[in-house]
């Protein structure tokens, strides 16, 4: 997700609280498409440049943010009610679609919310835990931002939650002991790094899921949501909120997943994709790793640091260019001294600490130095990829990641087309010491399985068109 749509800071105007939720133990299906194109970006370079400066500002606010928040324990070890176990068999899958049209590296899922459902188009996000939509626009309210609201008072389900719940005092990230009286509502007060804010208050509400199997319908209920009734800015123009996939106890990643072995997977097409390319994000197992006709998939350790929450990492052992380990200091992939590696399905470009990215960029370009190059801001090694002729190859880019595993991302994820005929090293740099983002760029044409319940990150090479 772009910057603007990654907390900077939440303010719950509330006592702390732990969120009871509980989900059926079958699956569901939700469908996921991507935002509509900024209105100012017309060319593939306008949007890059603007995937560029969303990523800044969120690497900016990841940094801020790691190890600043109370620590949450996860869902597993909560005392709230938890989904009852599916069939090991089971699983639910929501169809991804390419957003290249779109020029933006968000992907959004249409969410059915409340008793009876009302439709959404929430952002769905690896990097945010809440899960929130925009409520009715009070009256008069001239910035409330547009597209649809939820009309709490029209469902049957919803339950606000009161500043004297247990849950409102021990589980909600964030949460200060701020409230007015103990019937109040629990509030938040979201600020974004664009100047965008969304002020809101919680409640447990259910959402309408389809079953895989026999596409039955049912409610995934106890879910812990923001009721946004304040939007201001451009960061909500084009979706009705955020839909939680980070890790934390309260997000919807991990109270789904909860019922369905603990584990949700996804694959992402190529970036450039036309709009009728789709994937999937599926909760419990992953098929595509399973397949008897391929080898084994590759797997490492899923680092679930409460001082990393809620970012899901890896440790990173080295990287190498054409089988040259480059000379990155060890540091910069270990959280305890200042680094660390996350992988987050919001930001679009790898952004590497400064000591990794001077010494990938450098391999790169010594590499790619009988290409012509040329200036294209923000990047900064560009090349003239006509000119260079057919003959010209990218080096081969290799993150060896804890234990034995590799992951090799196509040239394509790494050096990427800016305009016609021209490419640029699609990685940046962010300050050191500070945290590396593997970017859903890189991340492209690889299934990915989060096992939360056994800590194990696996992947596969995959077009992802059969996922």
């Amino acid at each position: 997700m772009p910057a603007p749509l990654l907390l900077l800071l939440l303010l719950v105007v509330c006592c702390n609280g732990a969120a009871a939720a509980k989900a059926h133990s079958d699956s569901l299906h939700l469908e996921l498409v991507r935002r509509p194109p900024s209105p100012s970006a017309t060319t593939r370079l306008d949007l890059l440049r603007e995937l560029y400066r969303s990523d800044q500002l969120r690497q900016r606010m990841i940094s801020q943010s790691i190890g600043r928040r109370p620590l949450q324990a996860p869902a597993a070890s909560q005392n709230a009610s938890l989904p009852a176990p599916a069939p090991a068999e089971e699983s639910f899958a929501m169809p991804l679609t390419s957003g290249a049209y779109t020029g933006t590296g968000q992907y959004f899922v249409r969410f059915l919310l409340g008793t009876p459902a009302q439709k959404f188009l929430l952002v769905a996000d690896t990097g945010s835990d809440l899960t929130w939509v925009k409520c009715r626009r009070p009256r008069g309210c001239r910035r409330c931002g547009r597209g649809r609201f939820f009309r709490p008072q029209a469902s049957t389900t919803y339950a606000p939650i009161r500043c004297s719940s247990d849950m409102c005092k021990s589980a909600l990230p964030f949460a200060l002991a701020t409230c007015p009286t103990p019937a109040s509502p629990c509030a938040y007060n979201y600020g974004y790094s664009d100047g965008s804010m969304a002020k809101g208050v919680f409640a447990q509400e259910s959402a309408t899921i389809t079953l895989s199997r026999g596409a039955r319908r049912r409610k995934l209920g106890g879910l812990v949501v923001g009721c946004t009734t304040l939007s201001v800015g451009s960061s909500f123009r084009a979706s009705d909120g955020v839909l939680g996939l980070g890790y934390s106890a309260v997000s919807f990643a991990a109270r789904a997943a909860a019922g369905f072995g603990g584990r949700f997977s996804y694959c992402l097409v190529d970036h450039l994709s036309p709009r009728n390319a789709s994937s999937r994000l599926t909760f419990g197992p992953t098929p595509a790793l399973s397949h008897p006709a391929l080898p084994p998939p590759r797997a490492t350790e899923l680092v679930l640091d409460a001082h990393l929450q809620p970012f899901y990492a890896v440790r990173i052992d080295g990287v190498s260019v054409d089988g040259e380990l480059l000379p990155i200091p060890s540091s910069v992939w270990d959280a305890a001294r200042g680094g660390g590696a996350i992988l987050d399905s919001g930001t679009s470009l790898t952004v590497l600490a400064e000591p990794a990215y001077r010494a990938v960029a450098s391999a790169l370009s010594r590499r790619l130095g009988g290409v012509p190059s040329v200036s294209v801001d923000p990047f900064d090694h560009c090349y003239n990829w006509t000119a260079a002729g057919p003959a010209a190859e990218v080096p081969k880019l290799v993150l060896h990641l804890a234990g034995t595993a590799r992951l090799e991302p196509p040239a394509k994820s790494y050096v990427i087309d800016v305009a016609e005929g021209v490419k640029c090293i699609g990685i940046t740099s962010a300050p050191w010491p500070g945290v590396s983002t593997i970017g859903n760029i890189l991340q492209q044409e690889h299934v990915w399985e989060f096992d939360l319940k056994n800590r194990r990150l696996r992947f596969r090479r995959s077009t992802c068109r059969s996922i």
